[in-house]
């Protein structure tokens, strides 16, 4: 665990109540389905394909804005078609034989040892509703979220209304609220909420970004968090 100097971090803060976190590159190893699905939508507008890296920088924004990112320009129809490409390409890999998307080591012990410390945890992501419970019930760890905050019920990420709304339902202060994530855009929603900003180093930002980005310290294994709440 590497703290940052000069983060939100130190006394002014109270004990943690809810953590939250986001899923793809940070709970679930998901880079890879990303990338193909993103070059297939591409190609099917016969545009110019991303490369790995430029699709591994917008994971994590909602993914009509994603993909206008990607397409560089301001053309919104366009980005939503491309959208329901990446659509259709997700669904057919998803149902394909095979498909796999794993959880990060240590996950499930990291979820078990809050859950038997009485933490409450949620997630912030830049999914579906209905994708964010396909993958935590294949992962078998829906239960242990008490909120639950995606893309289509708010303003795409760094925007704070994710967990802003994660702090409404479950009663806590920014200041007992702590987020883990593996892009700029997950720090930047923590700090504007008020929440303590945590990075991981296995993600799709590398870690340097999440520390200019504000990240109160980047998790090198996820049992370093038990280190950081004590």
């Amino acid at each position: 665990m590497e703290l940052v100097a000069g983060a939100p971090q130190g006394a002014s803060r109270g004990a943690c109540r809810l953590v939250v976190f986001d899923v793809d590159g940070t709970m679930v190893d998901s880079a890879a389905t990303i990338v193909a699905c993103a070059q297939a939508a591409f190609e099917a507008e016969r545009l110019d394909i991303p490369t790995d890296e430029a699709v591994r920088r917008i994971v994590g924004l909602s993914l009509p804005q994603a993909m206008a990112v990607l397409l560089g320009h301001e053309d919104l129809l366009l980005a939503e078609r491309i959208a329901g490409h990446y659509r259709t390409a997700f669904f057919a890999r998803r149902t394909a034989p095979g498909f796999e998307e794993p959880l990060f080591p240590g996950t499930l012990e990291l979820l078990e040892a809050l859950a038997g410390r009485g933490l409450l945890m949620g997630v912030a992501t830049g999914k579906a509703m209905r994708g964010l419970k396909a993958v935590l019930e294949r992962h078998g760890i829906e239960r242990h979220f008490v909120t639950l905050q995606t893309a289509d019920l708010h303003p795409s990420k760094p925007h704070p209304s994710m967990v802003e709304a994660a702090m409404r339902e479950t009663g806590c202060d920014p200041a007992e609220t702590l987020l883990v994530g593996d892009t700029t855009y997950d720090i930047e929603m923590a700090a504007a909420a008020g929440a303590l900003p945590v990075g991981v180093a296995w993600g799709n930002h590398p870690a340097a970004e999440l520390e200019a980005a504000g990240a109160a310290c980047i998790l090198r294994r996820f049992d370093e968090l038990l280190d950081l709440l004590d």
